[in-house]
């Protein structure tokens, strides 16, 4: 509409520098993601190598609006396969209510998968956006919600991890899938040299076989993630079928509405290794399933310690033996209904004892007894 003599001109609104370039990062970052997920497909097999993971890093955000830009996270809970992590930390960039990007250094390459636990009591939760290479290293996009949808800036976990070939030694068994919203696998690991697969059951529903893993009754532990770059999206393990051929394993996800929703998502299985994929090291791990009672193969303290299980709104879990820093947590809730489960609070460590503290909500935020998987690991 062409300006008359006599208009007035609206006033020029001016945009802070760190917010324009929060909002320019936010946009190249999902562009980015965009492109690393057009004309993906199933990698073949890679060449055999020593130990597996290939790369890898972890994280917890320890303030949820960290000073702009490039906020160093708790060094006692972040650590990575790259060279000198001591050195070269974690970054974190907050680019607006309740989205980051965590940035992990010198493991730049594709695939693999990445997971995040939200950390906090009011019902909030977290998810991945995606991720892709920068540079020499790796950025975890990040979103994390209230109850109802809305963005809201929160404490969270967060891995990145990635691998390839088969194992030597075989120590346990290790598997994971990164799938799209129609079932179709986008990148997938099997220890055992298999190709796992997915199927789609139907909105928000779908069934994973990973070939060749775990035990005919249940034994390891699973870890499940929702991947959204534009919507509120939550997703669990709705069920666990174990065999003497491999793991079965429904995976349910749903909206902000507590509706079943189509989304991506990533899976990771762990039999005697770590949640991010390593056997041997690193020496201080640990997982527990809590399925009305906790199956004895589903209960693994790498010290050879027995963990334990006490309370229900918050949990607490110990596990003796390992509280080793740099370490990291990660829980997921487990049975049907839209239910979910994060940590309470950052985990302790005291006297080699690590305590974690799952806690559940229902659909609507509030605190609730309900099912999940904890799995907790040291760098070493």
């Amino acid at each position: 509409m062409p300006m008359h003599a006599g208009t007035a001109v609206p006033p020029v609104r001016t945009v802070p520098a760190d917010r324009a370039l929060r909002a320019v990062r936010a946009l190249l970052l999902v562009l980015a993601m965009l492109a690393a997920l057009v004309g993906v497909s199933l990698p073949a097999a890679g060449a055999a190598h020593a130990a597996v993971p290939d790369r890898w890093g972890f994280a917890y955000l320890d303030n949820p609006a960290p000073p702009w830009p490039a906020y160093v996270p708790d060094t006692t809970r972040q650590w990575g396969s790259w060279s000198s992590p001591a050195a070269n930390p974690v970054k974190v960039d907050h680019i607006g209510v309740g989205s980051y990007i965590v940035h992990f250094p010198l493991i730049a390459g594709p695939g693999g998968i990445a997971h995040v636990t939200a950390v906090g009591r009011t019902g909030g939760w977290c998810q991945v956006r995606g991720w892709v290479t920068a540079g020499s290293g790796q950025d975890v996009g990040v979103a994390c919600y209230r109850p109802g949808g809305a963005p809201e800036d929160s404490r969270f976990t967060v891995l990145y991890t990635t691998s390839s070939g088969v194992p030597a030694p075989a120590v346990g068994g290790y598997g994971y899938v990164h799938s799209n919203t129609t079932g179709a696998v986008i990148t997938q690991y099997n220890s055992t040299g298999a190709t796992n697969a997915v199927g789609y059951g139907g909105p928000g529903v779908w069934k994973v076989w990973l070939p060749g893993l775990g035990q005919a009754t249940p034994a390891g532990n699973i870890e499940v993630t929702a991947v959204d770059m534009a919507n509120a999206a939550r997703c669990k393990v709705g069920d666990w079928a174990p065999s003497a051929g491999g793991q079965t394993v429904i995976v349910n996800c749903y909206n902000a509405a507590n509706a079943p929703f189509d989304t991506r998502w990533t899976l990771s299985y762990s039999e005697k290794r770590a949640v991010h994929g390593a056997a041997l090291p690193p020496k201080s791990y640990g997982y527990l399933w809590f399925n009305g009672g906790v199956p004895a193969g589903t209960n693994f303290n790498s010290s050879g310690g027995v963990n334990t299980l006490a309370g229900s709104v918050p949990y607490n879990v110990t596990m003796p033996n390992i509280a080793v820093p740099s370490d990291t947590a990660q829980v997921t809730a487990f049975g049907p209904g839209p239910d979910y489960c994060g940590l309470a609070l950052p985990w302790t460590r005291s006297s080699g004892t690590v305590n974690l503290n799952p806690l559940c909500f229902n659909g609507s935020g509030s605190p609730v007894p309900s099912r999940f998987l904890t799995a907790f690991t040291s760098a070493s």
